[in-house]
């Protein structure tokens, strides 16, 4: 949270800015209030939500409308399985809204710190070959334009716009609340390993196309893929949890506590590099256990990092992810953040990285106190060759004219824009670099 007169900062530090309002709304009439003072004012306007992008697509220079009181559930159609939830709603808060109903979201990333309407505005998704991303889960929305009018986006209204209203980088309006489809609650079954990383890169669309859900980690400097297959199962299935002790000596001593010290040693000595990754590969990624699906979906991030992740069609991943090992290899870089593999199925949304073709997903990252330049630059070169087309919510170098030849329905979108949002109320740099003027 942003108090007035403050300094606001996203999760991977590689944004800030000193708003000069910081507005809380609670409410819709709330919301319409904020935009129409900014109007008055000659004054753009950024919704924020967790902060948790890496690139700088919720900077808010004028006015910061901070959603952190705009939670909780709105409503449920139990017959058809969804759920209307105010827009700040965390996603760790959802599982907890949706017990009562035996309802769960279909998929989920591996962090939940997000808004929901931030997650879905920047193409948040998870992996599985016949699941999309986040937004594809939005079957209705609502949200207030720049003339301060609410606009309702469902089946009913303005039906045609939902693909372009589910995933609008914040450019067409404030979303006020989301409507998911959900599924019945169910628990999935988590079988974690290290294998050998040549043997898994070889096969990697049928490793995932095997699975409900299938990712895998490599520490850089190592020959060991840790995977991660998840089998979906029926909520009557008996669980077998991590118990409290393996939970906290793995996701919190491992995972975090001994990672952060890892990772700031690393910095400061790069020859520590290697051997720490290879002691990653043995002390973690070994464990099976199954449990409710958001408690297997998501882990918890403590270690500060900055990422780029880039979508490339799924014919290509192979190919990409053995660009990079090359690449790295090469450059001689030390590196201590793993890379992360995933996919995602093709979707209709006119601005997703999975729009029109099913998608493997490549993220890098590097320790926050490292550069991230050179690293980041020279993949985005190798992604770039595969057709890849940059998370929206991490760190790229791209701009409006190279993103129009990556998305068939980005002239459409923008025209929306232009319709919806004809002064850029909505419009920070990084929209007018991604979008154009």
């Amino acid at each position: 949270m942003t108090r007035p007169g403050g300094v606001w900062r996203n999760w991977g530090r590689t944004a800030q800015v000193r708003p000069q309002r910081v507005e809380f709304p609670s409410t819709v009439a709330a919301v319409r209030r904020c935009v129409q003072a900014a109007a008055a004012r000659g004054l753009r306007v950024k919704a924020v939500g967790a902060g948790h992008s890496f690139s700088e697509i919720a900077a808010a220079p004028d006015v910061l409308v901070d959603l952190s009181d705009l939670t909780g559930l709105v409503a449920v159609d139990r017959e058809r399985g969804r759920v209307r939830l105010r827009a700040g709603t965390r996603l760790h808060s959802i599982p907890r809204l949706l017990a009562p109903h035996a309802l769960a979201m279909p998929n989920l990333g591996d962090i939940d710190r997000q808004t929901i309407a931030g997650a879905i505005s920047t193409g948040t998704h998870g992996t599985g070959d016949r699941f999309g991303g986040i937004a594809t889960q939005v079957v209705a929305a609502t949200l207030v334009t720049a003339d301060a009018e609410v606009l309702t986006v469902d089946e009913d209204e303005n039906a045609g716009l939902l693909p372009a209203v589910a995933l609008g980088l914040g450019a067409l309006g404030i979303l006020v609340d989301v409507t998911l489809q959900c599924v019945p609650a169910f628990v999935l079954h988590a079988v974690e390993r290290p294998e050998p990383l040549d043997a898994v890169a070889e096969v990697l669309p049928r490793r995932h196309a095997a699975a409900d859900h299938f990712e895998l980690y490599w520490f850089p400097h190592t020959d060991v893929a840790l995977t991660k297959t998840n089998t979906r199962l029926p909520a009557s299935a008996p669980r077998h949890r991590l118990s409290a002790r393996a939970r906290f000596v793995d996701d919190t001593l491992l995972s975090n506590g001994l990672y952060r010290v890892t990772c700031a040693a690393g910095a400061g000595a790069p020859p520590l590099v290697r051997p720490v990754n290879r002691l990653a590969t043995r002390l973690t990624g070994d464990r099976e256990y199954t449990d409710d699906s958001h408690a297997v979906f998501t882990q918890r991030r403590t270690v500060r990092f900055r990422e780029m992740e880039y979508a490339v069609p799924i014919d290509r991943l192979s190919a990409a992810f053995g660009d990079l090992r090359t690449l790295i290899a090469d450059r001689g870089w030390r590196l201590s953040f793993p890379v992360e593999v995933r996919t995602a199925a093709a979707d209709g949304l006119w601005l997703s990285t999975a729009h029109a073709r099913d998608s493997g997903y490549i993220a890098v990252h590097r320790y926050w106190r490292e550069d991230p330049a050179e690293y980041f630059e020279a993949v985005e070169q190798v992604m770039l060759r595969h057709e890849g087309r940059p998370h929206w919510g991490k760190m790229h170098g791209l701009d409006a004219a190279q993103l129009r030849e990556r998305y068939p329905r980005f002239a459409e979108f923008t025209a929306l824009r232009d319709r919806l949002d004809p002064t850029r109320m909505f419009h920070n740099a990084y929209l007018e670099r991604v979008l154009g003027g």
